[in-house]
């Protein structure tokens, strides 16, 4: 089968064997496998983070976020057949999907949205999974709860912060504040939901104010947490909750003590990497999202489609990841 490897981190992306293609093996189904024809997939940071740093013994396929039709199942699968129409953000500790085939663990797949092309569909596993536990799992905020509560959302633009700012503003009561710089960026959030948006290269608080919010009871932050977070430890209420998901080379959480605010973690991969007994909730999770889709309640967050699935569209796909300025979901389709 065809896929896209990288076997040296840190190549610069415009080298040709930064990411490359190759033939590979069809890989053959485990018991609780799911074969799957891969026809769209996205990009997420992850993906050139890795490419970027981690060291690999033999060609590597990178990418988590999938959708296609199943092939063929395992021993033991029980919750699909051969030919459902599928999406999931896969497992970081096994191939990823940058190839025509690709094998996921039924417990973290689900039935994609019929109201979706493919395309549309591979932008939205990763990020949502990323999402719905951050608010709902990691913070513990209640569907239909949060009147009165205000959620600060830092790099609402991006794949995550799309999809978060949708899950807040339909799901529950929350007031929601996202963060954006270019207009463009400005006006998707906004159409996306978000009751309020401001501008993250500018002092935060004082335009919290000017909004009628001295203060907020979470902030969910999406990017360079380290650049702000002074800035989020003095705009929390007491007891408030801070949430994030980049990886800041420090952070001393003394500063959070005085006022009791709790700090959460969120790594969509740690299910599936510790085979938890909660892995199984990213399959209820992809199920109950692609319901939300089909009932017009949630939205795709594809932000640009890059064309076909190669080396060179990847790289192009990268790139654009690297330069932080995406806006939404990169997505590929078809071999």
């Amino acid at each position: 089968m065809k896929a896209i490897v990288y076997d040296q981190p840190g190549l610069p992306i415009d080298s040709l064997t930064s990411l490359y293609d190759i033939e590979v093996p069809t890989p053959v189904p485990g018991p609780h496998d799911l074969l799957v024809k891969i026809e769209a997939i996205s990009v997420n940071p992850v993906d050139s983070k890795l490419r970027n740093s981690m060291p690999t013994a033999s060609p590597r396929i990178l990418g988590w976020d999938a959708a296609g039709t199943v092939e063929a199942v395992g021993t033991e699968v029980s919750a699909f057949k051969v030919g459902d129409k599928v999406w999931y953000a896969g497992d970081i500790t096994r191939p990823g999907s940058y190839a025509e085939y690709g094998l996921v663990d039924e417990r973290i797949a689900g039935h994609r949205p019929s109201s979706l092309d493919v395309a549309d569909a591979a932008a939205l596993p990763l990020t949502t999974i990323t999402a719905w536990e951050l608010l709902f799992d990691r913070l513990g905020v209640k569907e239909g709860a949060g009147h009165g509560e205000t959620l600060l959302i830092i790099g609402a633009g991006g794949g995550v912060g799309s999809i978060l700012v949708q899950l807040a503003r339909k799901l529950t009561a929350l007031t929601v504040i996202g963060t954006a710089s270019r207009t463009e960026t400005k006006d998707w959030v906004t159409a996306l939901g978000a009751h309020h948006v401001i501008d993250h290269r500018q002092p935060l608080q004082a335009q919290l104010s000017d909004l009628g919010h001295k203060e907020v009871d979470h902030v969910i932050s999406l990017t360079h947490t380290d650049t702000y977070y002074e800035q989020i430890v003095a705009l929390l209420k007491p007891e408030g909750q801070l949430a994030l998901i980049d990886d800041p080379a420090t952070l001393d959480a003394m500063p959070l003590k005085r006022k009791s605010i709790s700090l959460h973690w969120e790594f969509m991969f740690t299910r599936s990497m510790y085979r938890s007994p909660a892995m199984i909730k990213q399959h209820a999770l992809l199920n109950r999202v692609a319901e939300l889709i089909d009932s017009g309640v949630l939205q795709t967050t594809t932000g640009a489609h890059l064309g076909a699935i190669n080396a060179e569209n990847l790289r192009r796909a990268h790139v654009l990841i690297e330069s932080h300025s995406a806006r939404g979901k990169i997505v590929l389709e078809g071999f």
